[in-house]
């Protein structure tokens, strides 16, 4: 990358870096300090405490990572505002989280999406199918791209090498995660949302201010073409004539609008309201009310990447044409390094441009919020899919401390599957990266979605249904992403050997497809096996129908009595929890890890055999430094005992659990209604 070697950062630009990193250290170890790390429900579920700031800020941050800042501003680039409608869309999905899906998740009791489905239905199949599925799709979409994207912006920026990039950013983000739990995770991804607002309004406003305005953009865009372009070729480089619609050409649009319509929301329901990283933090929020503030602020934030992210893109595009709108392999290669195309360098190519001292290292510490912001909150949340849902199914017996252990490890396993993806990431989708993660989301969305929603909505949905559905979605989704990467993206002006299914059906078309038959094959199961659905008494708290009803997570044995726990498809009891996600009960292994304490702690770091003798000969400084790394590593403490930051187990499992003040109940519902209405003009006036 010619242009990216020449790129420096001034003295002013470092302290400022230094300082964001000084920053978001104390607010880390502040967190840390008021979190109860050492139990499932400190680590994973923040204790239950959160309010409903933090929460809406880390939903929003987690969201829009430095994958959405170069692929939302590269797409703009390459195609204009249609990719506005995921955002607008993900406005109305987070209102449907807080006010429909929550409220199950809260009476059901649960600290994973796959544990819901194993409550909701019984057996473990559904729950460790999926549990698989949403680990694959977070390497495949979430950490490798939002790894490569902050990586782009380095190597940009600074003209480092692509993996010495990637690896400073791992070491960095990887520390907070396997450290502090959701609850640092949280705080600081409020934090960081502040530095990302400042320095992508501040970006947004110099871009504006360079190219004229917008409408000065709306007449510069349709000019803005490459000097050299493919022999003979009118079409590539070309900006599209509809680049400032939202609805698009049905047939031939890039963004078709009955796909922006029906299959753009698919994958916004499904990304917010069934997905861990999303659903974790709102089911960490101290009650049902705060949840929904919480869905309320980050809905209001996503009018923002409209301006902020996707009209610079386009400013970019109008400003440094010859790079960000390469039309050949050749000039494509000299200008970013990737023959597959440039728009991906649209945003930090602003970054390097327009930004003065000072102000660009405001911007380097903004795209290094969002990376970190957005990196921590998946490995949070992946780590605790594999901890809870896998396992601690093929370990029963394992202690509260080792599940804590084997969480932050997974972290490291997730980085080194992520890095191996990147060669693949960055040869795809023509160098577009936002289109990249959507397509392969389309693959193996609709049949996730559509299990949660029947497993919510109707009471006769049945776990043949449910795993049937979901295999034959599987199915579909792996033989269209097999055709897509076996036959390739053909680049601009080459002819397309694509077989009519790839050629002619878009993926957001494809989409809409596969919800409908994944559903059709659920719905005809259901019916079929209609005698397994368990009965009404079964069902208490887990769909939203008897979400009033008595708490969930309790069977009846044979004497009618209620017995904790469900029973899965092998006659074990599953994972019992409390609402706070603490484990109320492990199975028989001759511990009461209710009454865990210091005598624990002591056996988990010394060998049975010399506990005490070890208390009596161990130097007092190496004493302190073994405790200080156990403390640091949130493996110290009582397992249950509450911390300074409020991180009590609560007990309330039911009605009791979602209930609100009539007041606070109407400010969040009118609230709701007014972002409905604000998403609903603006995209009517983009459309």
């Amino acid at each position: 990358m010619a242009s990216s070697s020449k790129a420096t950062i001034d003295t002013v630009d470092i302290v400022v870096i230094v300082v964001y990193f000084v920053l978001v250290l104390a607010v880390g170890i502040w967190s840390m300090c008021r979190s109860n790390r050492n139990n499932v429900s400190g680590y994973f579920l923040a204790g239950k405490d959160i309010v409903w700031w933090p929460v809406g800020a880390s939903l929003f941050a987690s969201n829009i990572g430095s994958g959405s800042f170069i692929g939302l501003a590269g797409t703009g680039a390459a195609s204009g505002i249609a990719v506005a409608a995921y955002e607008l869309s993900g406005l109305f999905t987070l209102i449907l989280l807080a006010w429909i899906f929550v409220p199950v998740y809260i009476t059901s009791g649960v600290v994973t999406t796959p544990e819901y489905l194993q409550k909701r239905h019984g057996g473990k199949r559904l729950r460790v199918y999926l549990s698989f599925l949403n680990l694959i799709l977070c390497i495949f979409t979430k950490i490798s791209s939002d790894m490569y994207a902050g990586a782009i912006f380095i190597q940009l920026t600074l003209g480092w090498d692509l993996y010495t990039s990637i690896i400073l950013l791992l070491g960095v983000t990887a520390i907070y995660t396997i450290t502090g739990g959701l609850k640092a995770v949280i705080y600081t991804d409020t934090f960081q949302l502040v530095i990302m607002l400042v320095g992508s309004f501040v970006l947004m406003i110099l871009s504006f201010m360079k190219v004229g305005g917008f409408e000065e953009l709306q007449l510069r865009y349709s000019r803005a073409m490459p000097n050299v372009t493919l022999a003979g070729n009118t079409t590539c480089g070309t900006p599209r004539s509809d680049a400032f619609h939202i609805f698009r050409d049905a047939t031939h649009g890039d963004y078709p609008w009955p796909g922006v319509v029906l299959g753009i929301p698919i994958l916004s329901a499904w990304y917010f309201c069934t997905d861990q990283v999303l659903v974790q933090r709102s089911i960490s929020a101290k009650n049902l009310t705060h949840a929904k503030g919480g869905s309320v602020l980050a809905a209001y934030c996503k009018i923002l990447p409209l301006f902020l992210l996707i009209l610079p893109g386009m400013i970019s595009r109008v400003l440094f044409t010859e790079e960000v709108a390469c039309a050949t392999r050749e000039t494509c290669q000299e200008a970013c390094g990737n023959p597959a195309g440039c728009t991906n360098i649209a945003y930090p190519k602003l970054v390097v441009e327009l930004m003065p001292p000072g102000l660009k290292g405001v911007m380097l510490a903004a795209m290094m919020a969002a990376l970190m912001s957005s990196l921590t909150s998946v490995f949070n949340s992946s780590s605790t899919i594999f901890t809870m849902d896998l396992w601690a199914r093929l370990r029963p017996r394992a202690s509260e401390q080792e599940l804590m252990i084997v969480g932050r490890v997974f972290v490291l396993v997730l980085v080194g599957l992520s890095i191996a993806w990147i060669p693949v990431l960055q040869a795809s989708q023509s160098g577009q990266l936002f289109d990249y993660i959507q397509s392969v989301t389309g693959y193996f969305a609709p049949p996730i979605l559509m299990v949660y929603l029947l497993s919510i909505f109707w009471e006769g949905f049945n776990e043949q249904g449910a795993f049937w559905g979901l295999m034959a979605g599987f199915l579909t989704g792996v033989i269209r992403m097999g055709l897509d990467f076996g036959y390739g993206t053909p680049a601009c002006g080459d002819p397309d050997p694509r077989p009519p299914v790839l050629a002619r059906v878009h993926f957001l078309h494809f989409t809409v497809l596969l919800f409908v038959l994944v559903g059709a094959v659920m719905v005809a199961v259901s019916l079929v096996t209609r005698r397994s659905v368990g009965t009404k008494r079964d069902l208490a708290g887990l769909t939203w129908w008897s979400r009033w009803k008595v708490g969930a997570g309790t069977s009846t044995d044979a004497s009618g009595k209620d017995s904790p726990g469900r029973m899965d498809g092998d006659d074990n009891p599953t994972f019992p929890m409390d609402v706070s996600g603490s484990a109320a009960h492990l199975p028989d292994n001759g511990k009461d890890w209710e009454t865990l304490g210091e005598q624990e702690l002591d056996l988990s770091i010394h060998s049975d055999a010399d506990t005490d003798k070890g208390k009596q000969s161990r130097p007092g400084v190496a004493r302190w430094l073994l405790h200080a790394g156990a403390w640091f590593c949130g493996l110290s403490g009582s397992s249950t005992a509450p911390s300074s930051g409020g991180d009590a187990p609560r007990a309330v499992v039911g009605p009791e659990s979602i209930s609100e003040t009539r007041t606070w109940r109407r400010v969040a519902d009118t609230n709701a209604l007014l972002i409905a209405v604000l998403g609903i003009f603006v995209w009517g006036f983009f459309a």
